[in-house]
């Protein structure tokens, strides 16, 4: 189990193969759909407007992202009453979903990976070849175990996309994820698709 943390350099994500088994420290944010269209909308592709504080929290999660990663979850939070906030479930969200921004937000934000489960295509595959970065594979269906490596809860951003949709800014110590896309071209998941769909196409083959 190899450790890193955050920030992340060029050269320690070059390192990383697809296989992998890693330990993640650091400050890092989570973000989903919402966020995801919101940082192509407003500030990648510019199709909208700034609005409201969207200019003040640019500003803050700029520098948080450099060398970071987006951890696409949609949390169970205490504490939202008091603003003591605490994770209760911190599990992986599909990431699919973000196959159309992911690429150009890794770029734009100066990420160095993005954590979530089922892989993503080759759109991201490219990018994270391009800049380099790496798509760690978090472990589906134990989000409680996973909430524990989340230690602190330093702010929360867009709260009004809704818990789930907010961008958290968490600090995490030892969690655990699996490096399944690489920046040399490699990914598993494409590797286990292709695989399953000769083994379909053997069986209606019979």
């Amino acid at each position: 189990m190899r450790e890193i943390n955050i920030p992340i350099s060029d050269e320690t994500i070059r390192s990383l193969k697809v296989g992998d088994p890693v330990t993640l420290n650091g400050i890092m944010l989570t973000g989903r759909d919402t966020v995801h269209k919101w940082m192509i909308d407003t500030f990648i592709r510019k199709t909208r407007p700034p609005q409201g504080d969207d200019l003040q929290v640019y500003g803050a999660i700029k520098p948080l992202l450099k060398d970071s990663l987006i951890y696409h979850c949609g949390p169970v939070v205490s504490g939202l009453d008091t603003k003591q906030y605490k994770f209760v479930a911190a599990g992986p969200t599909t990431s699919i979903r973000e196959e159309p921004y992911q690429a150009e937000v890794m770029k734009h934000f100066n990420l160095k990976g993005v954590i979530g489960k089922g892989g993503m295509g080759p759109k991201t595959l490219q990018g994270c070849r391009d800049a380099p970065a790496v798509y760690f594979h978090a472990i589906g269906g134990a989000a409680s175990y996973i909430a524990q490596s989340v230690t602190r809860v330093l702010e929360v951003y867009k709260l009004e996309f809704g818990v789930p949709e907010a961008m958290w800014v968490i600090e995490v110590i030892d969690l655990p994820v699996v490096v399944t896309m690489d920046a040399h071209g490699q990914s598993l998941h494409a590797v286990v698709e292709a695989q399953s769909h000769q083994v379909l196409q053997d069986l209606l083959a019979k």
